[in-house]
């Protein structure tokens, strides 16, 4: 067992006991459905972006416009992060909840429109990124606030059910996304109808949000408590405290070793699943299909649910998984299953052995996260929660843009690059061994998180 690593709770459960605890918290099930209709309409956006800007007939990507594409989405909003961390410790998370979904759903109307009329380029990423921006408030301040709404114990179980059942539910939203472009006729009218779907998840997510101060659930619910906050002032004085949070975030990690170790190791991982992401898109487009991008995109559909069934797979096997080992093992242990997996079927560069390496993949991914999640609410104050998140939501990002963009030089527009994969499946190998070494030498338990005193209701 790692130093300073704490096992888990020991006693006997099994998935379904666990799942019913902590669904019986009212507080929780208000939370978990607005995540989740939220993301799932992100699926349903990223479906008609990609293909709009993928697989339409009139574009052959190669490595560097698709990288192009993963920078202008993911690298400025990325920078978002640290100023929504300062304000999800001072605003109403729930406030954010509500008002970030019914905003997107304005700005996805908008975007919808500008497909319609056929512009690629600036209006069409500016659409998109402000859609996706939006999106970083909402996501941090779920998070942020989940430590509010369950207690302690089941914060694994937490971790387990609403993030990987929100990234199900993106994935799932992705494939009924696809199936309105298709039913929708496909071609620019296609594509728009397909944001629009989107956009009214939103506002559906915008509405549930809404429920959670209807019975017995204040504005202040999940956090901060007012006690917690920092003072505010005119914007002069908050924008600059953007910086200084921002710092004070780091700091904070500098003393909690063990949430810094993880989102190292959440940040490796999501850079080598943005490669390896980027490979495939230009295998199915340019090499298994070529010249063909509806049947390229039907194809990906599948490579997308077997992603989702490893997704789905990762809430059932972490939390019986960390009954056995600590979280610092499991995320070690699943660090070398990606390489492994990566380096026997990658390099085949056959469309069922890719379907079997999407599901190991995102099995990898999501039981990596969910403990990374765990780690992070557990070991760091509840007053630097938001700004934790927001840094790990940065990170998140900006290391699915760099991956692939490293691996630009090496990779053909075809996709199909024997070093990219072998070189992936290594950096995996070394991460968990890295990964491994640094959390067996973490100085024994930290002094615990400050956490909210009130009483979680059952």
């Amino acid at each position: 067992m790692s130093v300073g690593a704490e096992p888990e709770d020991s006693r006997p459960s099994s998935f379904g006991a666990d799942l019913r605890a902590v669904l019986a918290e009212r507080d929780f099930r208000k939370l978990f459905a607005a995540r989740l209709v939220s993301q799932a309409g992100d699926g349903v956006f990223n479906a008609g972006f990609a293909a709009y800007a993928f697989f339409s007939a009139q574009s052959f990507p190669d490595p560097a416009a698709a990288v192009d594409a993963f920078a202008v989405l993911y690298l400025p909003y990325s920078l978002i992060g640290p100023f929504a961390g300062v304000f999800i410790d001072r605003w109403s998370r729930r406030q954010i909840i509500v008002y970030g979904a019914l905003i997107r759903a304005a700005m996805v109307a908008v975007a919808g429109f500008v497909v319609l009329s056929g512009q690629t380029g600036v209006p069409l990423y500016i659409s998109a990124l402000a859609v996706l921006g939006v999106n970083r408030f909402f996501l941090s301040a779920v998070s942020a606030g989940t430590p509010h709404v369950v207690p302690a114990d089941k914060l694994v179980m937490a971790n387990s059910v609403a993030p990987t059942s929100g990234t199900v539910a993106g994935l799932v939203g992705g494939v009924a996304g696809l199936g309105v472009h298709l039913i929708s006729g496909g071609g620019l009218a296609g594509s728009a109808a397909t944001l629009w779907f989107g956009g009214a998840c939103y506002v559906v997510a915008g509405l549930l949000g809404a429920r959670m101060s209807a019975v017995l659930l204040g504005p202040r619910k999940l956090g901060p408590l007012e006690r917690e906050r920092g003072s505010t002032g005119s914007l002069t004085a908050e924008l600059k405290d953007v910086a200084r949070g921002l710092v004070e975030g780091l700091r904070h990690l500098n003393s909690r070793r063990r949430a810094a170790y993880a989102l190292g190791a959440v940040g490796v991982h999501r850079a080598l699943y943005g490669t390896l992401l980027v490979e495939a898109l230009l295998l199915y487009r340019n090499y298994f299909f070529h010249g063909s991008g509806n049947r390229a995109l039907g194809h990906v559909t599948e490579l997308v649910i077997t992603s989702a069934i490893g997704f789905g797979l990762a809430a059932f096997a972490t939390p019986q998984g960390v009954k056995r080992l600590t979280k610092d093992q499991w995320i070690t242990t699943w660090l070398l299953i990606g390489g492994i997996t990566t380096l026997v079927l990658g390099p085949t560069f056959n469309q069922f052995a890719y379907l079997l390496l999407g599901f190991g993949l995102g099995l990898s991914a999501q039981c990596v996260k969910i403990c990374v999640d765990t780690t992070v609410q557990q070991t760091v104050d509840d007053r630097y929660m938001g700004r934790v998140f927001a840094l790990y939501d940065m990170l998140f990002n900006v290391a699915y843009v760099v991956g692939p963009a490293i691996a630009v030089p090496f990779m053909p527009a075809t996709g199909k690059s024997l070093s990219v994969i072998v070189a992936a499946g290594a950096i995996y190998l070394a991460a968990a061994a890295a990964y491994a070494a640094l959390t067996k030498t973490t100085a024994a338990p930290q002094s615990p998180p400050a956490r909210p005193t009130q009483a979680v209701r059952r």
